[in-house]
């Protein structure tokens, strides 16, 4: 096939990863907002190289016509979390939503690969609109902790190095790093609330101190320069008693001082 009819197939592969990364991404925003713990990290997505596709289709006897129907990894998504617990409210997010249909589910964190490698794995149907109409596609999303991604993608470069035949004493290797990454895991898992509490007071200050700055900067387009002056000392002595009650008060007086200026309707 000619590499212009490969990037024409590979189009809506393409806008379904993009358009799902902003979605997926949307969550982390929504939450970071409402200064709420979200269970996604992050989200990073890709279409399946044309070198990919065709040894995939080479492997399992796969001709081209049958490309679309048999290969159902051409879009994939990861979404990387901090807790194993995350994962699983992150499935029950997907089952819940009204834009896209789980075709399949695979479970490698409960039952692992052979070779140590943890994951959930979905299969999920997904619409796109395009110039010739709407379509629907398969998409992989692959969910699993920072620890897991770190293993696998260890594990996926050594596939690589030693062309799919990694050696022994490699594997062997990599399944004792893999026990690790469960213990890990499940450390981590222990001290959850603790740390979940500890990042929501951080993004809860560094959104109270985001608003006071943004309302001094559009005090000093309106205000009276040293009266705003005194206000900004002010602030720095509150920011340094790290005192997240005190920095709220501020923060409300500030607002109260900026309608009275109109100044938080400024950008």
């Amino acid at each position: 096939m000619e590499i212009q009819l490969w990037r024409e197939l590979l189009a809506p592969y393409q806008l379904a990863v993009e358009e799902l990364e902003v979605k997926f991404n949307h969550i982390i925003y929504e939450n970071r907002l409402k200064g709420s713990y979200s269970p996604i990290e992050r989200v990073e997505g890709r279409v399946k190289k044309i070198a990919s596709i065709l040894d995939k289709m080479q492997k399992k006897d796969i001709n081209i016509n049958e490309l679309e129907e048999k290969i159902e990894d051409i879009a994939g998504i990861r979404i990387i979390c901090q807790f194993v617990e995350d994962i699983y409210r992150i499935v029950e997010m997907i089952e819940g939503r009204n834009d896209m249909k789980i075709l399949k589910k695979k479970d490698y964190i409960e039952v692992p690969k052979n070779s140590g490698y943890r994951s959930y794995h979905l299969i999920v149907e997904y619409e796109v609109n395009t110039l010739n109409g709407i379509k629907k596609l398969p998409v992989e999303i692959q969910i699993r902790t920072l620890a897991m991604n770190f293993w696998a993608t260890v594990e996926h470069s050594l596939h690589y190095k030693y062309r799919h035949s990694i050696p022994e004493r490699v594997q062997d290797k990599l399944i004792n790093a893999s026990n690790a990454i469960v213990v890990l895991d499940q450390e981590m898992s222990a001290v959850r609330d603790e740390i979940m509490d500890a990042q929501n007071s951080f993004r809860i200050k560094a959104n109270l101190v985001s608003d006071i700055l943004h309302n001094l900067q559009n005090l000093y387009r309106v205000g009276n320069r040293r009266e705003v002056q005194k206000i900004q000392e002010e602030f720095y002595k509150v920011y340094e008693q790290d005192d997240i009650e005190q920095l709220m008060h501020f923060g409300r007086q500030l607002d109260m001082i900026a309608e009275g200026h109109g100044a938080q309707s400024l950008q």
